[in-house]
């Protein structure tokens, strides 16, 4: 008996010993493993501790180094430890971008340089790619993906829209206007200016793309030749077009190879869908660097159909087919609208196109979209508007590499607990699951003891 027990402790000596070193060499091969590999998982809302698949993207276009400064003192009245928000911010990028450097620079220690580098504020940070500079001031996903997007271009990109006809304005903040969608414009790197041709010689020869948005009277014939005379020299045009007259630009359709049916696109999906039958739902799209991935929903309110000629000019796409089941009214639409064989045109309905031809060893590009209330202040929230807009530009101005949807905006939500809760969860993890853990060994040793 005695010969039995000593095998026994012998045995269990044998087995705790061998335990604690297998124990201790998964321990070591864990450390090993989570020094060399890292993984993470996002859970929280909006996925706000990850990036964006967008913002992943633009820094994937980024081919070089990129540098941060960040003029932020040790502590700040308001935000507290300005450093580690910045830090931990940036920290998202470089998980993505390991050559993005971060370098800190107390504004009231050196003065002289926060002077020098242009910085007004507590946390401003400086940007710099390419002998490029973006100055940031908000510590946000979309402002400093924004600011990427710029550095990304290789030079400025200027954007010119048609006035003198009561076209919608760029910087405009009226409802019919397209303000918002300039100001997206010029976030992503786009100078817009205006040009009216009734006062100007000619179309500025450095505008990458003309935007002629829905003019409300005629243009004059010497400006329908200006603008004919910038298509034969290969300009680049986005031309938003309403319902209404053309005001004088049925040559320029011509021109284009492009029949715009009169009458109202109507889709009564979306009416089940709570919007107006009026408005045109966009969710097939052709095959086209705009449209590439692109598989959102948008929204065209008063659309009219476009229809593509055949012809050996141009190389066209119908970028967008809305209302499946819907049809080009014909009638008026203060009375009920039904679909008549006899006078409507049945869905799916063509409501933009794309065109592109070899001009002078370059291509020119040009997008009619059957409706300029989609890019206007009060529809641009609308479905992807936004980043089908920013898409059309893109690819107008030859940076269709920069062609991704629009980073997302940070929710900034916070989890609140009450004092009864943060005591529950105290109790539960610093008390409770300890003891828990203590009984449970304790049983399976005395288990043991007993047994021998």
């Amino acid at each position: 008996m005695i010969i039995l027990n000593s095998k026994l402790r012998l045995h269990y000596l044998i087995q705790h010993r061998v335990f604690t070193i297998l124990l201790l060499l998964l321990v070591i091969l864990l450390g090993y493993l989570a020094a060399q590999n890292r993984l993470q998982w996002d859970i929280s809302q909006n996925a706000r501790n990850s990036l964006s698949e967008a913002s992943q993207e633009i820094l994937q276009k980024l081919q070089g180094p990129v540098q941060v400064t960040a003029y932020a003192t040790e502590q700040h009245v308001q935000a507290g430890d300005i450093r580690k928000i910045i830090n931990d911010f940036i920290a998202l990028y470089q998980r993505v971008k390991p050559d993005l450097s971060l370098t800190f620079i107390d504004p009231i220690e050196q003065p002289k340089l926060a002077q020098e580098a242009g910085v007004h504020v507590n946390g401003e940070m400086i940007v710099s790619f390419n002998d490029r500079r973006e100055h940031i001031t908000t510590i946000n996903e979309q402002v400093f993906s924004n600011a990427l997007m710029r550095l990304a271009r290789a030079e400025d990109k200027l954007i010119v829209a048609l006035s003198g006809h009561g076209e919608r304005k760029l910087d405009g903040n009226a409802n019919y206007d397209l303000g918002e969608f300039g100001k997206q414009l010029r976030n992503n790197g786009f100078i817009n200016q205006q040009v009216n041709l009734a006062t100007e010689q000619d179309i500025p020869i450095n505008t990458n793309v003309l935007i002629i948005a829905s003019p409300q009277i005629d243009l004059m014939p010497g400006e329908v030749d200006m603008l004919l005379n910038y298509i034969d020299r290969g300009g680049n045009l986005l031309w938003l077009v309403d319902q209404e007259s053309l005001r004088g630009l049925l040559p320029l359709t011509e021109k284009l190879h492009l029949t715009l049916t009169p009458g109202v696109v109507v889709d009564p999906q979306a009416q089940q869908l709570k919007a107006p039958i009026t408005f045109a739902l966009g969710a097939s799209y052709g095959q086209h660097p705009v449209t590439n991935g692109f598989d959102y929903i948008t929204v065209f309110p008063f659309a009219r159909q476009i229809t593509i000629n055949e012809n050996s000019e141009w190389q066209s796409v119908s970028l967008v087919d809305a209302a499946q089941q819907g049809w080009v009214e014909n009638g008026e639409l203060d009375k009920e609208i039904a679909y008549d064989q006899s006078i409507d045109v049945a869905g799916p309905i063509s409501v933009a196109a794309a065109l592109s031809r070899n001009i002078q060893d370059r291509e020119q590009r040009i997008v009619v979209v059957g409706s300029g209330h989609f890019l206007a202040n009060s529809y641009l929230g609308n479905g992807s508007n936004l980043d089908f807009g920013i898409n059309l530009i893109n690819w107008l101005a030859g940076d269709e590499e920069l062609i991704v949807i629009q980073p997302r905006a940070t929710l900034d939500n916070s989890l609140i607990l009450n004092e009864f809760e943060l005591t529950l969860i105290v109790v539960v993890f610093f008390i409770l699951l300890p003891m828990l853990f203590l009984a449970t060994g304790f049983t399976i040793w005395w288990s043991r003891r007993r047994k021998v």
